[in-house]
């Protein structure tokens, strides 16, 4: 790959830097890292990573920075996020070119991430204006009483490979119209893609009138990095994105230091099959939900938990539509199925597999290694389908692989007891013709997540929605809905207009 133009102002000799501060790179301090790209193992760039004591200095810029910014009202601050929102839109395809070469995803899907970075400006932009308090009804006489929201700080990023681009807009783009600056830790897989977005605002900021220097930070680094980042008080809320271990240590460090923390983990989601369901659209939405981003999102499906009387027919056109998935090379056109991140994650999935055959379970088809017709060096695999007797305990863990369950139920309320009988609460599906069974499963008595979707894969959230779920997946909403208070402080103020000083309730004091 030849080297992105949105990253030559960042270079340092040729290398990624390991801390960018607005648009001041700093070689960083700590040992060189040589990502590979998942699509030929290739090297990208060799970045020089950050030492914690260069995450002190990114945090001290914030931190000065954010004095300055939250001055700056949040209709002017929409006006920057409009504007990188503009930027972003010209630099669409050499952005995804960079989410293809970092993350392996196919061109459509790379291409969908920078626009959901678009869409999520659009939103920032609307929400400048919509940052909204309460008036309310004071007990006492000649009193206002009122909740304002005010800016919350400088807020510390961490985000996971898959999502290079979008998770880091989702938190990034409404918190800087709420005030607050950024500092952000992205995976070491994906640097350049961080680099290039970062380019995106520092370019917007540097012609900004009102937009200090530091609006936004990069620090490139291994977990020292994060646990640095994570630690600091200086930063009130850490945002981060991962597996369910990552977000218990840090939800550990933060809730120690009385912080907060919005965490998206782990998701083991799952597509209840009813016997109205239209088979055909569940077919489609399954295939893109279970093999997208080759099994590497979030939102994945990993359980398909069917009526006993489809299982059969369901599997059938489950196999045949996998065999005629186009696995290979992520940029060429055609292409629906990339390459996994890297050798571990075959790993993981092959363990997985085995397991879920000591438990009961045959593979029906899938969980090869691909060799012919793709790009030596990578990992590809073909996406796999294991049917189970019941759910078993392989079936209570993720698998970060496009391997999805198959299981069978006989009646609605023990398909919500299996759906709902696992420790991950983010996504879930069911496909039903029935509007009683619809109403159910999007009631107080069905999906126990976050996202709940009728007729709909599991995958592929819109950004009007605030994104996250409940349980081991964290409890954290971003971007959509009201989850801007997040980035926020409220505070609750009381004006006296009256020349007399009563107390609330009626209490008397020296009277």
């Amino acid at each position: 790959m030849n080297i992105s133009t949105l990253l030559l102002p960042n270079l340092i000799d040729g290398a990624a830097p390991g801390c960018v501060i607005g648009a001041k790179s700093i070689a960083g301090a700590g040992p060189v890292m040589n990502p590979k790209s998942p699509i030929n193992g290739q090297p990208t760039l060799p970045v020089s990573s950050c030492s914690t004591a260069q995450v002190g200095l990114a945090i001290v810029a914030a931190t000065g920075s954010f004095n300055s910014w939250r001055l700056v009202p949040a209709p002017r601050r929409g006006e920057l996020v409009r504007q990188v929102g503009d930027l972003v839109r010209k630099n669409k395809a050499e952005l995804a070119e960079l989410v293809c070469w970092e993350a392996g995803k196919i061109r459509a899907e790379a291409e969908g991430e920078i626009q959901e970075w678009i869409d999520v400006c659009e939103f920032a932009v609307g929400l400048s204006r919509q940052l909204y308090g309460n008036s309310i009804a004071s007990e006492r006489p000649e009193h206002h009483l009122i909740e304002q929201w005010q800016p919350l700080g400088p807020i510390g990023v961490i985000s996971a490979f898959n999502f290079p681009a979008a998770v880091w807009a989702w938190n990034a783009m409404v918190a800087l119209v709420c005030g607050d600056t950024i500092v952000w830790k992205p995976s070491e897989q994906t640097s350049l893609t961080a680099l290039a977005c970062h380019e995106m605002v520092t370019r917007v900021a540097a012609n900004f009138e009102g937009a200090p220097e530091a609006l936004s930070s990069v620090i490139i680094g291994d977990a020292e990095v994060g646990k640095s980042l994570v630690a600091d008080e200086r930063l009130p809320l850490i945002s981060a994105t991962g597996s369910t271990r990552m977000g218990r240590a840090v939800a550990e460090v933060v809730g120690a230091r009385l912080g907060r923390s919005l965490l998206e983990l782990g998701g083991n989601n799952a597509m209840i099959v009813a016997p109205s369901a239209d088979l055909d659209l569940a077919v489609r939405a399954i295939v893109f939900a279970a093999v997208g981003t080759c099994g590497q999102r979030c939102t994945s499906l990993r359980r398909l938990i069917v009526h006993r009387d489809h299982v059969h027919k369901l599997s059938k056109q489950l196999q045949s539509s996998y065999a005629s998935l186009p696995i290979g090379d992520p940029r060429e056109e055609g292409t629906l199925v990339g390459p996994l991140v890297n050798e571990a994650a075959f790993e993981r999935m092959q363990a997985s597999i085995e397991a879920a055959k000591e438990q009961g379970g045959t593979l029906l088809c899938g969980g090869e290694a691909r060799s012919e017709g793709v790009p030596a060096g990578g990992v590809y695999v073909e996406p796999a389908l294991v049917l189970m007797p019941e759910q078993t305990e392989v079936m209570r863990e993720e698998t970060f692989a496009p391997l999805t369950y198959v299981v069978p139920y006989d009646t609605l309320d023990e398909a919500i007891a299996m759906h709902n009988g696992v420790p991950q609460g983010l996504s879930s599906s069911i496909f039903t013709t029935d509007v009683r069974e619809a109403h159910r499963f999007m009631s107080a008595t069905g999906s126990d997540c976050g996202l709940v979707g009728v007729n709909i894969g599991t995958s592929g959230a819109e950004i009007g929605g605030a994104f996250g779920g409940e349980k081991e997946t964290g409890g954290g909403r971003e971007s959509g809905s009201d989850s801007w208070k997040q980035y926020m402080r409220r505070s609750t103020a009381t004006i006296n207009y009256g020349t007399a000083l009563p107390l609330a309730q009626g209490i008397k004091f020296g009277e």
